[in-house]
């Protein structure tokens, strides 16, 4: 059979071969050679002829695969759906020959590589035969592919030759000759050889001779490449993270990841396609290259990862350092390492303070009032961080100090008396006292203490603050000492003993108006014939337990009344009040009287004797 090419596709129609008897009639005759090579994408057509036993009927025609282990009609080859095609004629049988001949044409479509079989004919008729070929038709199918060829003499270019698998069978101007295309371009060059210039952005097929419509795959340099990041949105630290590059290019790609330093070249590099961060930190924040190379060229693409992370390393430092006097002016900077940047809030003495976020506290004119201990707090949305705290030590000269005196009022001479001084300073104030008009009284201390002070003393008293930074000097403190002189004193002692004299007189004049009173009462009962232990009792009187000492004090008052001297007993009557079964003091001589009442009468006999003289 002769070659001839199809309207559309690549068409193989194959060689006779010798036919391949069986036993007993049976043959399949394959129409061409056992290897064929087609190009994918393309149509082929295997033909064979087959012979069979007179009066058998053929129940069944299929074509197979040696991909199976049993054979398996193409048609019901999941592979090969609507791709396979059967064109079988109806067989002529032979009395005189006593078998019976036909054809098959297995026509595949859109070869692809996978394709690659042999290939067989079956025949199975209702005796039970059955037949195939041996061997079958090996069929190759080929992709044109350009092959760069490098030319170390020039670095800057190279060479395309266009390479297949196998030779195309058919044309032997098929390994000959190619048809070049440049962006699908058909090129006027044809040969096997195609000059190509390294990084171009061309893109460069092949084609056999007389099959332009199907061109081999381009080749090119990679375009530049893509960065993907896994997961998208923002990345946070602590989290894992994937950046995956991406670049088209044929003869593929290998892929190099770097970091860029900031004002350096890329440093040490990563291979592989994917680069990986778990977990990923802060300091993994910058920018990266990838870059995605063949051998037709190279293309590098940057990327940038921005890790967010809260405040770190937050710091507040004053300006100027050290102490600060009264009227100076101080800034405190606060400083955090933050992704995105942070907002502060100051603090003194833990009370927070009225201020721009990101601004620096500036303390203009400072005053002592300012003096504490100061921080900042570094927020944003991914956390907080509070800072070191920093003293501001604010000096100032004293403030008017403030003077008191111990014991306050008024100072009695011969007395003591303790002035203090204080007064608000830093660093803290010497303080010297003065009396004015009469200079220093050679007194430093906070405290100075007067003993057994004079009216001498006395007067105008005050103090001064000294520090580094200045002086102040107290207000003036006036010490009112009172003298004290002997006459008042005797006069005072006069008015003691008079006072004293007094109260012995009253009570002297008292014990006589009573005694008086007694010895009437005496009288009148001895004139009346009773006596004076009768029931009748006489009015309640005092007791004295000491008459004698009494009688003795009142001699001088009893001179300017003369009494009668006499022996006679006198019995005074004492009342006392107790409860039944309540004991009468001792001491007492005499009855005693008990009657229905409570009161009982107790009769004690005294003996008093007038002095014959009584001393002045």
């Amino acid at each position: 059979m002769n070659l001839r090419t199809a309207a559309r596709g690549f068409v193989a129609f194959l060689l006779s071969v010798p036919a391949l008897q069986g036993n007993d009639g049976w043959a399949v005759t394959y129409q061409a050679s056992n290897n064929v090579c087609a190009l994918r994408g393309s149509t082929v057509y295997i033909h064979c002829n087959y012979e069979y036993p007179y009066a058998n009927t053929v129940e069944k025609k299929l074509w197979f695969t040696n991909k199976h282990n049993e054979p398996v009609d193409l048609k019901d080859d999941t592979d090969y759906t609507g791709r396979v095609e059967y064109r079988c004629g109806e067989p002529s049988c032979s009395y005189y020959y006593s078998s019976c001949t036909g054809t098959c044409t297995l026509i595949i479509k859109g070869l692809t590589l996978s394709d690659s079989a042999e290939y067989k004919f079956r025949i199975t008729t209702n005796n039970g035969g059955a037949s195939s070929g041996l061997p079958g038709v090996k069929l190759s199918v080929t992709d044109l592919r350009p092959e760069v060829i490098i030319l170390p003499k020039n670095p800057n270019q190279l060479k395309l030759e266009c390479r297949r698998t196998c030779q195309l069978t058919g044309y032997r101007t098929y390994s000959l000759y190619s048809n070049w295309y440049r962006n699908e371009i058909q090129q006027r060059h044809q040969g096997k050889s195609y000059w190509f210039d390294i990084n171009s952005e061309h893109r460069v097929s092949c084609a056999a001779t007389g099959f332009k419509h199907l061109p081999s795959p381009s080749v090119y340099a990679p375009e530049t490449p893509s960065v993907g990041v896994t997961p998208p949105g923002v990345i946070k630290e602590g989290s894992s993270v994937n950046l995956t590059c991406t670049s088209e290019a044929n003869p593929v790609a290998k892929y190099t990841w770097s970091k860029v330093p900031t004002g350096h070249p890329p440093g040490h590099t990563v291979q592989g396609q994917q680069l990986s961060f778990h977990p990923i930190q802060s300091s993994d924040s910058g920018q990266y290259l990838c870059k995605a190379k063949n051998d037709l060229g190279t293309k590098s693409s940057p990327f940038s990862i921005d890790v967010k992370y809260g405040p770190k390393r937050t710091f507040v430092r004053p300006s100027p350092p050290g102490e600060i006097k009264e009227g100076g002016s101080v800034t405190l900077s606060c400083s955090s390492d933050a992704n995105p940047a942070a907002d502060y809030t100051w603090f003194k003495d833990n009370q927070s303070l009225l201020w721009e976020p990101r601004r620096p506290y500036t303390l203009d004119s400072v005053s002592s009032k300012d003096r504490g201990t100061y921080r900042c707090q570094a927020e944003n949305q991914y956390g907080y961080l509070g800072s070191n705290s920093v003293f501001i030590d604010v000096l100032y000269a004293p403030k008017t100090p403030s003077v008191s005196v111990r014991p306050p009022g008024e100072i009695k001479e011969g007395g003591s008396v303790t002035l203090s001084c204080s007064s608000d300073a830093n660093p803290a104030a010497d303080y010297t006292w003065f009396r004015e008009h009469g200079g220093s009284v050679e007194e430093l201390g906070e405290n100075y203490t007067i003993s057994n002070i004079t009216t001498e003393l006395g007067g105008n008293y005050y103090c001064e603050a000294r520090n580094a930074v200045g002086l102040h000097n107290s207000t003036l403190m006036f010490l009112n000492v009172t003298a004290s002189s002997s006459s008042s004193s005797s006069v005072t002692a006069t008015t003691v003993a008079r006072g004293t004299v007094a109260v012995l007189l009253a009570t002297i004049l008292l014990l006589i108006f009573l005694w008086m009173r007694r010895k009437r009462a005496s009288r009148n009962a001895r004139d009346q014939g009773g006596r004076p232990d009768t029931r009748e009792e006489s009015p309640p009187c005092p007791v004295y337990d000491n008459v004698s000492a009494l009688t003795n004090r009142s001699a001088s008052a009893a001179q300017r009344e003369p009494i009668e001297e006499q022996d006679d007993p006198h019995y005074a009557s004492i009342h006392i009040s107790r409860s039944e079964n309540q004991e009468v003091p001792r001491g007492f001589a005499g009855s005693l009287v008990e009657s229905d009442h409570t009161e009982q009468v107790l009769y004690s006999a005294i003996n008093l004797k007038r002095p014959k003289a009584v001393p002045e």
